[in-house]
C-alpha cells in the first residue's frame, strides 16, 4: 500500500529486453536519489509513476536499483518502458502518517493530459480519463496521477472521456514529475479504492437480496 505523496524522483536509466518479442516484459534499471535506497531490501515494493513494482537487485553502496516488468504491467501503464524521470514512493509502513489517500500502486487506466496552465500561484491540470473509470470519479474525490495522490476539483463526463480538473501547488511541481507533463502527454492513473468497493456494492444484487 502506498499514500500518494512521492519521497523522491528517480531516473530509469536502463532498459533491458528480457526476450524478444512483444510477449514479454523488460528490466529496468533506475537511480534513485543520494540515500533513498539505505532501508530499502530486495523484495520491497517501490511505486514507479504509481505502478507498484518490486525491487529485483540492489548493489550495495549503489543507488540504482533493477525491477522487472511485465509484458501486461507494460501494455497497462505509460512512462515505464524508455529512459526518463519517474515518481518514486516506497510502500506504507503501518506507523507511517496517511498523508496522502490509500493507494494499491495498480494502475486502474491511462489517461491523457488535455492541457497544463498557470493559474495564479499554481498550475492547472485538466486529464482526459477512459469513460470507464468516469463512475469512479467525483467532485472532492482523490485519483492518483502518475502516482500522486491529487484532490478533483471538477468533473465532466463526454462520450469519449471524463475529463477532470486539479490544482497542482508549486511544492506538487517542483517534488514531482507532473512539472513535466504537455498536452498530450499519457498517465497512469488510479482511482480512489473506497470508490470501487462502493461502485461493487451498489451495482451487485444477489437472488433474494433487495433489488434483485
Amino acid at each position: 500500500m502506498f499514500t500518494g505523496i512521492i519521497t523522491g524522483i528517480g531516473h530509469i536509466e536502463r532498459v533491458d529486453d528480457l526476450a524478444a518479442g512483444a510477449g514479454f516484459g523488460k528490466r529496468l534499471f533506475i537511480r534513485a536519489p543520494q540515500g533513498y535506497l539505505d532501508d530499502a531490501s530486495l523484495g520491497d515494493s517501490i511505486a514507479l509513476n504509481g505502478a507498484c513494482m518490486t525491487v529485483e537487485s540492489l548493489p550495495a553502496g549503489e543507488s540504482v536499483f533493477s525491477i522487472v516488468i511485465s509484458a501486461e504491467s507494460l501494455d497497462k501503464t505509460s512512462g515505464l518502458a524508455h529512459r526518463g524521470a519517474v515518481n518514486l514512493e516506497k510502500a506504507l509502513r503501518a506507523h507511517d502518517r496517511l498523508g496522502g489517500h490509500i493507494v494499491s500502486g495498480h494502475v486502474d487506466g491511462v489517461g491523457e493530459v488535455a492541457s497544463l496552465e498557470r493559474a495564479g500561484e499554481s498550475w492547472e491540470l485538466v486529464v482526459h480519463a477512459p469513460p470507464a473509470l468516469g463512475r469512479f470519479l467525483a467532485y472532492k474525490g482523490s485519483v492518483a496521477v502518475n502516482g500522486v495522490s491529487l484532490t478533483i476539483n471538477r468533473v465532466e463526463d463526454a462520450p469519449a472521456h471524463c475529463a477532470f480538473w486539479i490544482n497542482l501547488i508549486p511544492h506538487t511541481m517542483e517534488h514531482t514529475t507532473l512539472g513535466e507533463l504537455r498536452a498530450g502527454s499519457r498517465v497512469n492513473l488510479e482511482v480512489d479504492p473506497i470508490a470501487r468497493y462502493c461502485e461493487r456494492m451498489l451495482s451487485l444484487r444477489l437472488p433474494g437480496q433487495p433489488g434483485a
